[in-house]
C-alpha cells in the first residue's frame, strides 16, 4: 500500500486503540500500547497484509521513538531523584547487566555479540510507558513515583549507553571516547540551561502560547533536533540525544518560564502522544515478525523464558537494592514496574538484526516477551500495591509505604 494509505491505516489504529481501552476498562485494565501494537500486527503483512512500512512512515516511527524517550527524560525530576535512592538505582543496573549477559551467554551458546544484544535488552525499562500510568493514577509525584523515576531512568539510560559502547560497530575504546565527548558537551548544555534566562524568554513564551508563533514549542523542538543531531554526529544512538534533550528541556522551561512550562509541555505531549508515539507503536506491530515466532517452536518457547528473565535479571537487583523505607509489597511492585520493557527492546533488537548479530526469530521472541511484560507486569504491580494498601492499618484507604505521599513529604525520609 502507498505511504498515504498506510498512514491512514496507522492513524485509524491509533484512534481505535483508546476506544478499545475504554470498552474493556470495566473488566480489565489493558495498557494502551498493547492495543496499538496488536492493531499494528493485525493490519501488518503477517495477518491482513494491508500495511507495510517504508520511507516516510519509518522516519515518522523513528521520530515517535525519539519523542517517547524525550518525554521520559523530561519526566525525571532530579531535585527529587538523588541521594540514597539514586545511588541504589545506579548500583542495580550494572548488576542486572552482568547477570543479563551471563545468562544470555547460556542462551546463545557462547556467542558473545548475541549475548551483548540479549543481555542489554534484558536490563531495559519502559519509563515512557510506566510514568504515564503513574501520572494517570496520581502517584507520579509520590515517594513511590520518585523511586520508580530513579530506577526507571537508570534502566532507560543504561541500555542506551551500553548500546553505544557495545553495539556501535566500533572498538569499545573509540566508542567510550566519543561517548565522553558527547557527555562533556551535554554537561556544558546543562550548565547553560541552569543559568538564569533573560526576561524576554518568559514574556515571549506567554505571548505566543495561544498564537501561531508558539515560540516555546518551537524552541523545544529545536533543542530536541540539536541533541539528536549531536548524537548522530558522534555516531551514538539517537535515543541518547532524545533523553538528554528531555532533561535539558525540563531545566530550561522550569527556570525560564515556570508559569507556562506545564502548558508548553502539554502542547509537546499532544504532539507526541497524539501522533508520533502511537505511530511508533503501531509500526512496531506492523514490523513484528509474527510468522517467525509462530512457525518456530523454539522461538515461541523462548517467549515465557525471556519474560521470566526480564523479571529475574532486572527486577531482582531492583528488589534487593530498593530503598529501605519501602515496604515489601512496594518493593515487589517496584521490581515489576522496573522489569516492564518494550521500546528499547525493539530498538536494541533492531540494531542486532541490522548488524546480523541475532536472527529475526530471536528478536521476535524478545519483543513478544516485552509486549507481554507491558501487559502483565504493571497490572500485577497495581494489584500488589492495592493489596498492600488494604492490609495497611486503617484499611483500604490508607497508603502503603511511599504511596500517595507528596514529594515534599517524601524528602523527609530520603538520605540526602
Amino acid at each position: 500500500m502507498s505511504h498515504p494509505g498506510t498512514l491512514v491505516l496507522i492513524m485509524a489504529a491509533a484512534v481505535l486503540a483508546p476506544l478499545l481501552v475504554h470498552a474493556t476498562g470495566r473488566r480489565v485494565r489493558i495498557p494502551l500500547v498493547i492495543f496499538e501494537i496488536a492493531l499494528g500486527i493485525l493490519i501488518g503483512p503477517d495477518v491482513l497484509g494491508w500495511a507495510r512500512t517504508e520511507g516516510v512512515v519509518d522516519t515518522l516511527a523513528d521520530l515517535g521513538l525519539s519523542m517517547l524517550i524525550f518525554l521520559a527524560g523530561y519526566e525525571i525530576d532530579f531535585a527529587a531523584v538523588r541521594g540514597d535512592t539514586l545511588r541504589r538505582s545506579l548500583w542495580s543496573w550494572p548488576l542486572a547487566l552482568v547477570a543479563g549477559i551471563a545468562l544470555a551467554l547460556l542462551v546463545s551458546g557462547g556467542d558473545v555479540f548475541e549475548a551483548f544484544v540479549v543481555g542489554t535488552a534484558l536490563t531495559s525499562t519502559t519509563l515512557g510507558t510506566v510514568l504515564p500510568m503513574l501520572r494517570d493514577s496520581g502517584e507520579l509525584r509520590s515517594r513511590f513515583g520518585t523511586v520508580i523515576s530513579a530506577f526507571g531512568a537508570v534502566g532507560e539510560f543504561g541500555p542506551v549507553i551500553a548500546v553505544a559502547l557495545l553495539l556501535s560497530g566500533r572498538r569499545p575504546a573509540e566508542s567510550a571516547a566519543l561517548l565522553a565527548a558527547f557527555g562533556a558537551i551535554t554537561a556544558a548544555a546543562v550548565f547553560w540551561a541552569l543559568r538564569p534566562r533573560p526576561p524576554w524568554f518568559a514574556r515571549l513564551t506567554e505571548l505566543t502560547l495561544h498564537s501561531s508563533g508558539q515560540f516555546a514549542v518551537r524552541f523545544v523542538m529545536l533543542l530536541l533536533a540539536c541533541m539528536l543531531g549531536l548524537a548522530e554526529v558522534f555516531g551514538l544512538d539517537v535515543l541518547l540525544g532524545a533523553f538528554a534533550a528531555g532533561v535539558l528541556t525540563r531545566l530550561v522551561l522550569h527556570r525560564a518560564a515556570p508559569a507556562s512550562s506545564g502548558e508548553v509541555l502539554g502542547k509537546v505531549e499532544a504532539m507526541g502522544f497524539g501522533f508520533l508515539v502511537p505511530l511508533f507503536y503501531v509500526v512496531t506491530g506492523i514490523e513484528f515478525d509474527l510468522d517467525a515466532l509462530l512457525h518456530d517452536p523454539g522461538a515461541l518457547l523462548l517467549v515465557p523464558g525471556f519474560l521470566l528473565l526480564f523479571l529475574l535479571v532486572h527486577g531482582g537487583p531492583v528488589y534487593l537494592l530498593a530503598p529501605r523505607d519501602l515496604g515489601r509489597r512496594d518493593r515487589v511492585a517496584l521490581a515489576l514496574f522496573a522489569s516492564t520493557c518494550l521500546p528499547l527492546v525493539v530498538a536494541i533488537t533492531t540494531i542486532g538484526v541490522d548488524q546480523k548479530l541475532i536472527g529475526t526469530d530471536l528478536a521476535a521472541s524478545l519483543v513478544g516477551a516485552a509486549m507481554i511484560s507491558v501487559l502483565v507486569f504493571p497490572l500485577v504491580a497495581a494489584r500488589v500495591r492495592a493489596a498492600g494498601r488494604a492490609a495497611a492499618p486503617g484499611g483500604r484507604g490508607a497508603p502503603a509505604a511511599g504511596a500517595g505521599a507528596p514529594v515534599d513529604g517524601a524528602r523527609d525520609s530520603e538520605a540526602w
